[in-house]
């Protein structure tokens, strides 16, 4: 049965970290956890963990695409990823926030995060539960979006959580996610390719280079 924590009306970090210990200690022992960020709901697990890994992937029906991850500092994000100067403008301008940026792998992820690809897909959300997940199983969690592949991300806790219930070990109720929309998604390696255009616009995107 799937544990549910409401943090909805805790505005207090302790507070917070002391409600999310069911959910931190189910993510260290390979578990699975829907969680709210800033942009959607999210659907994570640790992201060196195999087992949880393959299973995340089998319920959202997921195959050859790469698991985008969230961090909890950008120290993390500079452990794991080649960040570039074109990079770090855009990390002083929209983190954290709601911008994704594919950046060059620097270790080795399980299969499932990559598929092989030397690239990773990373950002800092604006969400106190996102980061605090994250720092608890070594500053990082998949952070993908509680839904099936090909389906409408959630805004709503309910509609990521009648999705996965049962199939999952905890689900965090944080409300309305403020944002509703994915995140931007930009490549950054030799050029700058976008992806997806999300929650900043492309031209926003174009003007942080440019300063």
């Amino acid at each position: 049965m799937t544990l549910v924590i409401d943090v909805r009306n805790i505005k207090n970090e302790l507070e917070l970290r002391s409600a999310l210990r069911p959910a931190i200690e189910a993510l260290r022992q390979g578990g699975i956890v829907i969680y709210p960020t800033d942009t959607v709901y999210g659907i994570g697990c640790d992201p060196l963990n195999e087992n949880a890994l393959s299973r995340l992937l089998a319920l959202k029906g997921r195959e050859g695409k790469p698991l985008p991850l969230l961090a909890s500092k950008v120290e993390v994000v500079k452990r794991v990823a080649e960040v570039t100067p074109k990079a770090e403008k855009l990390i002083r301008s929209f983190w954290p926030g709601p911008l994704t940026l594919v950046l060059p792998v620097k270790i080795n992820f399980p299969h499932q995060i990559t598929f092989g690809r030397p690239k990773i897909g990373v950002r800092i959300p604006e969400s106190n539960v996102a980061r605090i997940l994250a720092e608890s199983i070594g500053g990082l969690i998949v952070g993908t979006s509680a839904n099936k592949s090909g389906e409408k991300a959630p805004r709503e806790f309910k509609s990521a959580y009648l999705w996965a219930k049962d199939k999952i070990d905890v689900a965090i109720d944080g409300g309305l996610c403020p944002i509703g929309q994915p995140s931007t998604v930009v490549e950054i390696n030799y050029e700058i390719k976008v992806i997806r255009e999300g929650a900043i616009e492309i031209n926003d995107i174009m003007k942080a280079l440019r300063c």
